[in-house]
């Protein structure tokens, strides 16, 4: 067995909102550094274009500084679509360069744009520098489909994210009326159909109250709920991390989820290691997470009405909330603890050792 590996990680900053941040943060002080040498090159940060690109120019710096004073086995780039792709391919094109191994982890949700639909040219170079990769990680077996259209189905490998178990209690304080949302405030993920569902909620649950924790479109998102006269019924904590996150998923009931596009989201995982009776979309790695009636509730993406109706269903009978959310943290604990997680990540590190 290969040990004691020098892998360069190429990441957001800590500190980034999102989901992949969330993923790397798992990896320090874990068992992954423990058994290996993991030098992190921070390639992205939140701000301005201009915080951005700085950020950038600093991570080819540090990244050339890696390279030559701790000679890494393995370069494990974790990227998405869009920006991403163009941020990351120095990163490629330079590992390569020196020979050594690329593990591009691909966290992308939208593929139709980044591909299917996009001009030939740009298919031609994502073909391009996709194959100038070693290994490829994706989060579902849908998205080793769609990656299999530009690399051999061979090289990609499937691990899905992983979620940390909070310690027993973790529904302290849980308050039956209460809807959590937990995101971007995008329409990607669903928050312009949130007004309607929530409308529609409403009828049927006049003590529900939702709290839509994330930032983004802000402004915006306020504005379509005003526009159902419920900004009232509607709390924005902005971004929530740490302890103030941890006390809304130990106080909310229900999560709900009416995302279109999707990788494997953290937050479901999350939703499902506190027990939260779960209503989201069968898009992306999601149906892999929930089974619908099961450990949560999966419908369409877009049919809001059968989103709401499940909402109210979970509302009006705790008994099977609670159940759902029991479910769903077995689920999580037995298929997407960070050991697992790790433990697949190092088969993918050790295939591609031995490429080099």
């Amino acid at each position: 067995m290969i040990t004691n590996m020098k892998i360069c990680m190429i990441v957001p900053d800590p500190l980034v909102k999102g989901g992949i941040a969330s993923v790397v943060n798992g990896y320090r002080g874990s068992v992954l550094e423990q058994k290996h040498e993991i030098s992190y090159v921070v390639s992205y940060r939140d701000g301005s274009k201009m915080d951005k690109l700085k950020q950038a120019l600093y991570g080819y710096l540090d990244f050339g500084k890696v390279l030559c004073h701790a000679k890494p086995d393995i370069v494990h780039i974790h990227s998405s679509f869009g920006p991403s792709f163009y941020r990351k391919m120095p990163f490629i094109y330079i590992a390569r360069f020196f020979k050594i191994p690329v593990v591009n982890h691909v966290h992308g949700a939208d593929f139709d744009s980044f591909y299917e639909m996009a001009s030939r040219q740009k298919r031609w170079l994502v073909r391009k520098v996709y194959r100038k990769c070693s290994r490829f990680i994706v989060l579902s077996a849908e998205w080793k489909e769609a990656i299999a259209q530009i690399v051999p189905m061979e090289k990609i490998d499937i691990i899905e994210n992983y979620c940390v178990l909070p310690k027993a209690p973790y529904d302290t304080g849980r308050e039956r009326d209460q809807v959590l949302f937990l995101g971007a405030l995008e329409e990607r993920k669903g928050c312009y159909d949130l007004p309607a569902i929530f409308e529609k909620v409403k009828k049927s649950c006049p003590q529900a109250r939702l709290v839509m924790a994330g930032d983004g479109e802000m402004d915006k998102v306020k504005a379509a709920f005003s526009a159902k006269s419920l900004l009232t019924e509607v709390t924005f904590p902005g971004w929530v991390r740490g302890k103030k996150k941890e006390e809304l998923m130990r106080r909310s009931a229900v999560f709900l989820f009416p995302t279109h596009y999707e990788g494997m989201p953290m937050a479901v995982l999350e939703a499902m290691s506190y027990g939260m009776g779960i209503v989201t979309t069968r898009v992306g790695g999601i149906p892999q997470l929930i089974c619908h009636g099961e450990n949560g509730y999966l419908e369409r993406d877009g049919d809001l009405e059968q989103i709401a109706e499940d909402v109210i269903s979970l509302l009006q009978d705790e008994e099977s909330c609670r159940k759902m959310g029991l479910r769903a943290r077995d689920e999580a604990e037995k298929r997407y603890s960070l050991e697992a997680h790790l433990q697949k990540l190092e088969q993918t590190y050790r295939k591609a050792y031995r490429k080099k």
